[in-house]
């Protein structure tokens, strides 16, 4: 069952929530300032622990959240039973969070059937929905293998080539404040500012609490940008840039759009890429 677009409800995932080649996938991660220990420990059942901050970030990287090789994407998707087949669904406990991330390696590793739930565990709880406490282990390997799309990532030479591209956007997910060098950034040794002629859409203005907005919320965030062929999306490490990835993507699905997976992590730190 393909869904029209990535973001689904609650009551369509419950559709399908019988449906043997369903893989739920609990993408949670810590928030700058805000642990996960600080929540109960929930997930709905038969989930896997998809491991975002270790086993699918490549720890070789000094920056963040780096993406894996598609040879390590390979071994660890199949680790969860991932097969060709397979229909994706990804959530984490914060609502919406780091689950597009998710979403978005999936897309950049050539896997078309993945989609985000709106609402992530809060909204299952809210439906009643059974809980579970423990993640489900794997019983067999699953036969995924990644291939790297191109078209979802961009690096910095991307966006040093997009800057003055006119059919090209760059969108900064991160707060006002910081886009606009008026606080320090939380990592230490990355200057002030954004990227040269970079537009900014802080992460949360896609957001209703928990939940991705309504599509015709969607429409009006993204409306002047309608007529770019191109948007690349960048934060301070691409987490949340995945979420303006998702948002976009589920009103505009054919328009190109990237992560830049180095973001401010990379730019910020090297004083020969031009900012404002």
């Amino acid at each position: 069952m393909k869904y029209q677009h990535p973001v689904i409800s609650v009551q369509e995932l419950d559709e399908i929530i019988e449906n043997p080649n369903l893989i739920l996938l609990d993408c949670s991660i810590d928030k700058v300032g805000k642990k996960l220990d600080d929540l109960d420990f929930e997930l709905i059942p038969n989930s896997h622990f998809f491991d975002i901050e270790h086993r699918f970030s490549d720890q070789r990287s000094e920056l963040p959240h780096t993406l894996v090789d598609e040879k390590t994407f390979t071994r660890e998707a199949q680790l969860l039973g991932i097969d060709k087949e397979s229909i994706i669904v990804c959530y984490d406990r914060w609502g919406v969070y780091s689950s597009p991330r998710a979403w978005w390696m999936f897309k950049t590793m050539g896997f078309d059937e993945v989609y985000v739930l709106n609402g992530g565990i809060s909204a299952w709880k809210n439906a009643k929905k059974s809980i579970a406490k423990t993640y489900k282990l794997t019983e067999d390997l699953g036969n995924f293998e990644a291939h790297l799309n191109e078209n979802w990532l961009a690096n910095v030479n991307d966006v040093l080539d997009a800057i003055d591209q006119y059919e090209t956007k760059i969108i900064d997910a991160r707060s006002s404040s910081r886009f606009h060098a008026e606080v320090d950034e939380p990592r230490p040794g990355l200057r002030k500012g954004h990227i040269k002629n970079a537009g900014n859409i802080p992460f949360e203005m896609v957001l209703e609490e928990e939940f991705i907005k309504s599509d015709e919320d969607l429409i009006e965030i993204f409306n002047k940008y309608n007529e770019k062929e191109e948007l690349i999306f960048t934060c301070g490490s691409g987490i949340t840039a995945s979420i303006l990835a998702l948002a976009n993507h589920q009103i505009n699905p054919n328009q190109t759009i990237k992560v830049y997976d180095g973001s401010w992590s990379e730019w910020g730190k090297d004083p020969e890429l031009p900012i404002e």
